[in-house]
């Protein structure tokens, strides 16, 4: 079994707010002496990771945090915390809907992180430990974690939204019988919004759950950041029902003025045909080849019949007018 750990991040963190960096090649489930807590992130799919997760964490705990396929979720499990949040994928390439699992275990004086992908929610936390900004406690850790990764989610709600607002805009205001206007980019937001959605409504769920679970390590003003926290997760949830409901009733839309286009083109043939019918009718009898075909041998013979079809033409235009049929 190796005995190095090689982790992405390891820093004790003390009471004055110090950050020192762990460099045990195998380093304890345990803070060094004096330090307040100890972080620890790991890649999941590191062997050694596993073999630290056995040797220093509860079964349950390390299945959790070695698990390929989760939804967001918070469970106490003895004095400490199983927690998975989902965080908007700012990788190069990915798609920010393609969100990004961070697994946690939080105990009063421990936290471990594993993840697949890479999270920019974990470098800016590496960043504010780095400059001296390091929250004192676990718990208001994973309350700076769940306002960041919620802040990043409320932006990219916001966007499909104003994206959203721009399409109707052009189809409902400036040109309202516009086709091939934003069809495709409709669907794009669409699809989106639903993967967004997917992973935001539970993890709404887990961070309610959060900011109400007993544990010892978070304290009022924790609790208090959460549910601040959870309450914006609720109403992103609920702006992107409506943005979804929004693209839906947009889609409705162009499917009307698909159907009213079909339509009146249809209606323009069928006026162009019932004009032309007893047209078709006279000039298919007088071309006829048999005799006693009245004019047969005289030089205005056809000039009558143009004129006498167009004015069978103009009346029917205008009886049709009449109508109001156009």
């Amino acid at each position: 079994m190796t005995r190095n750990l090689d982790p992405i991040a390891a820093y004790d963190i003390w009471p004055d707010g110090r950050v020192t960096e762990v460099t045990e090649p195998w380093p304890s489930a345990t803070p060094s002496e004096g330090a307040g807590w100890r972080w620890l992130h790991c890649d999941r799919t590191s062997g050694a990771f596993a073999n630290w997760a056995v040797a220093n964490l509860p079964a349950p705990v390390r299945a959790s945090l070695l698990q390929a396929e989760t939804r967001p979720r918070c469970d106490a499990v003895g004095d400490g915390l199983l927690l998975t949040l989902r965080a908007i994928n700012l990788n190069p390439g990915a798609e920010g809907e393609d969100m990004v699992a961070l697994r946690l275990w939080v105990t009063g004086r421990l936290i471990v992180t594993t993840r697949l992908r890479r999270l920019y929610v974990i470098e800016e936390m590496r960043a504010d430990l780095a400059e001296g900004r390091a929250p004192l406690s676990p718990g208001a850790f994973v309350a700076r974690l769940a306002d960041q990764m919620t802040a990043r989610i409320e932006e990219v709600s916001l966007d499909r939204e104003d994206a959203t607002d721009a399409i109707e805009e052009v189809l409902l205001d400036d040109e309202p019988d516009a086709l091939g206007t934003g069809e495709q980019e409709i669907s794009r937001i669409a699809r989106s919004v639903i993967k967004l959605r997917r992973h935001v409504a539970p993890q709404r769920e887990a961070l309610s759950r959060l900011a109400t679970i007993d544990v010892a390590f978070l304290g009022p003003a924790e609790r208090y950041e959460l549910r601040e926290v959870a309450n914006r997760t609720q109403r992103t949830v609920e702006e992107l029902d409506t943005t979804r409901d929004r693209l839906a009733s947009l889609r409705a839309h162009i499917d009307s003025l698909h159907a009213w286009r079909m339509g009146r083109q249809s209606f323009v043939l069928s006026v162009a045909a019932a004009v032309f019918l007893p047209l078709g009718f006279l000039t298919g009898l007088f071309g006829v080849n048999l005799g006693g075909m009245p004019g047969e041998h005289s030089p205005y013979a056809f000039a009558v019949l143009t004129i006498g079809s167009g004015i069978i033409g103009f009346a029917l235009w205008l009886w049709f007018r009449w109508l109001r049929w156009f």
